[in-house]
């Protein structure tokens, strides 16, 4: 049977996450953090259009200028996948920027595994999730999780998953206008690195979506004045406001939507601001027809 390539146009969702809890539970020689964490998938994200050529240039661009160049995990992701495969075909890709830029959120890790599944998927290369997965670790810690398209616990550096379902209900999103440098709270002598580590056992226990914890909180609310006072904005009107990551996006948990988007609207202007549903398989994967 000849594979038949398809040229035409797609649209491919890059959906986001929430870590629900985060903790580190040591550090390796190479300055990696072993953490654990809840990595909650959500029905909101980027937008990845590919267009499959004949040709094996790989040809990218964004709606947002700045994010645009050749050493974005999309097209670092499309030479990879070309490399471990052998592969002559090549495609046409362009993003559509909604998650929040350095947000803690995992935005440009989605964008680099929708890349990877995708293209794997429409070159026929077919590989399994298991080897883009080794593939996509080495682009991003993060990457795995939205490779494999399940929500999860998540330890070592971000490789080990275990999926995990978790009551599905609606999270706000914010996110002030801030940067956080994460190099610079990964470096801090006073992050906490030796937390008691769980099992999955222990989950239950955490009370999770609607209760959680972020040990980098404390040391990013210190360090960036928008950060705390958006926590602390949120504090009020939701009691279970948290940081997602290192930061700078916080998010609350509610029942359904009609609360979420109640506060979603009294939110300060100069904030980014989603409301999104917690899925516990990923939009991309479902529409791929995966059995995860």
């Amino acid at each position: 049977m000849t594979f038949q390539l398809s040229q035409m146009t797609s649209s491919w969702p890059c959906p986001v996450k929430l870590n629900l809890f985060l903790q580190f539970i040591g550090q390796r020689k190479d300055g990696y953090h072993l953490l654990q964490s809840y990595f909650q998938l959500l029905d909101f994200g980027d937008t990845l259009q590919i267009t499959p050529t004949q040709t094996s240039d790989i040809t990218f661009s964004c709606d947002q200028p700045a994010l645009g160049g050749q050493d974005n995990l999309v097209v670092k992701a499309a030479k990879r996948l070309q490399q471990e495969t052998g592969c002559q075909l090549g495609a046409k890709l362009h993003l559509e920027k909604k998650s929040p830029v350095g947000g803690g959120v995992g935005g440009g890790s989605s964008d680099c595994a929708t890349a990877l599944v995708t293209l794997n998927h429409l070159w026929n290369t077919q590989l399994s999730l298991e080897k883009l997965a080794e593939i996509g670790v080495s682009l991003g810690a993060d990457v795995p999780i939205f490779i494999h398209g399940r929500s999860a616990f998540v330890e070592g550096i971000g490789e080990e998953i275990t999926p995990y379902e978790v009551p599905e209900a609606y999270f706000l999103v914010i996110q002030p206008p801030c940067h956080v440098a994460t190099g610079e709270i990964f470096s801090n002598p006073l992050l906490t690195r030796n937390s008691k580590a769980i099992t999955i056992r222990d989950l239950k226990s955490l009370g999770l979506p609607f209760d959680g914890f972020n040990t980098m909180q404390q040391l990013v609310t210190e360090h960036y004045q928008p950060v705390k006072q958006a926590l602390e904005w949120l504090q009020q009107h939701s009691g279970n406001a948290r940081m997602t990551g290192s930061g700078s996006s916080l998010f609350s948990v509610f029942d359904n939507l009609e609360e979420a988007s109640k506060i979603a609207a009294l939110c300060e202007p100069s904030w980014l601001t989603f409301v999104a549903r917690g899925v516990n398989q990923s939009r991309l994967h479902q529409k791929l027809g995966y059995n995860v």
